[in-house]
């Protein structure tokens, strides 16, 4: 073999051993999935129940000032800026109705951000209350607004003790179930009486400029194992976030509340998020089939307490949401 043939087979030698080295390099891991959270059940009841304690949030009450400056507060101490937008809609009567929507932003200087969002006023009437008489009284609204607030609150806490990659908006929609009430005769339906805080943001400049690439708004999420079916008009305009939200929760072992159904379209806060800003909005809310409503039978009634809020629902909607937070990169 000449000095020629040599230097060929030392540089295939080379050539090889480089080949080996970089196949036996391991490939850049993939980042772990995120299946456990310290969600806090017996915090986020808490929440719930402070609110609760103030007497039902209608707007212009004295328990509605007092839940807005616990909102507030609390959001504060756990972190948030927070701001309070102030608006005015008009209600069922055709008359002006003041908008206090409560906004805390959670690591704002971050360009990646999703907005999770709930309604905190109470419904002023017991529409459905199987006796009549109760039916011009405000509820209590523990399941049916104050339920979705404790868990956000409790979600804000974490957030502030581990930090998420993401930016949060954490929206405190008003005057969402000021709507044509149902018991009252000569009252005629106007419609978008609904979900007047909703609406107020969405067409206002803070909607408009929102870079949030999706929203989730939870409602009716505290009931006695309570399910949450994939709502229609969320699968229509957000399909990819829910399937990913519902295979999260089977993931992390809570598919007996997240079932793999079709919920039905329901107007509600996520369809004024969608309608006037075009972000995906997802809505993770109660669905019980055996009711007329839909909703659980105490829905509106006087029956909608404390006695209807659970900390095991509470604890799989807090933990499927804080494990969407933490995966999202």
């Amino acid at each position: 073999m000449n000095n020629k043939s040599l230097a060929i087979v030392f540089c295939s030698a080379l050539a090889l051993a480089a080949c080996q080295k970089t196949n036996n390099t391991p490939a850049a891991s993939k980042p772990q999935e995120i299946l456990s959270v310290d969600f806090s059940a017996d915090s986020a009841y808490k929440y719930t129940a402070d609110q609760v304690a103030f007497g039902p949030r209608v707007p212009g009450t004295e328990a509605h000032a007092k839940c807005l400056d616990y909102m507030v507060s609390t959001l504060s101490r756990f972190g948030a800026e927070v701001e309070i937008q102030e608006g005015e809609g008009t209600n069922y009567l055709g008359k002006p109705e003041k908008i206090k929507n409560v906004i805390g932003h959670i690591q704002p200087q971050k360009a990646n951000r999703i907005i999770l969002c709930a309604h905190w006023d109470c419904r002023p009437f017991a529409d459905n209350d199987p006796d009549p008489k109760k039916r011009d009284t405000p509820i209590d609204g523990a399941n049916d607004g104050a339920s979705g607030v404790g868990v956000l609150l409790e979600v804000a806490r974490q957030l502030q003790l581990k930090q998420s990659k993401i930016g949060v908006d954490i929206i405190f929609f008003d005057v969402e179930d000021m709507g044509t009430p149902s018991h009252k005769s000569g009252i005629k339906y106007l419609p978008d009486t609904w979900c007047l805080g909703s609406q107020f943001w969405g067409q206002s400049d803070m909607g408009r400029k929102s870079q949030a690439r999706f929203a989730i708004l939870l409602d009716m999420v505290g009931a006695p194992n309570a399910t949450f079916h994939k709502e229609s008009f969320s699968q229509q305009w957000a399909s990819n976030i829910v399937d990913m939200i519902w295979q999260r929760a089977r993931r992390m072992g809570f598919g007996a509340n997240f079932v793999d159904a079709n919920g039905g379209y329901i107007t509600d806060d996520h369809y004024y998020i969608h309608k006037h800003t075009n972000i995906p909005a997802v809505d993770i809310i109660h669905y019980d089939n055996q009711t007329e409503s839909s909703f659980g039978s105490y829905w509106h009634t006087h029956q909608d307490t404390m006695d209807n809020v659970d900390k095991a629902t509470l604890n799989a909607v807090g933990s499927v949401v804080l494990g969407v937070i933490y995966n999202e990169k």
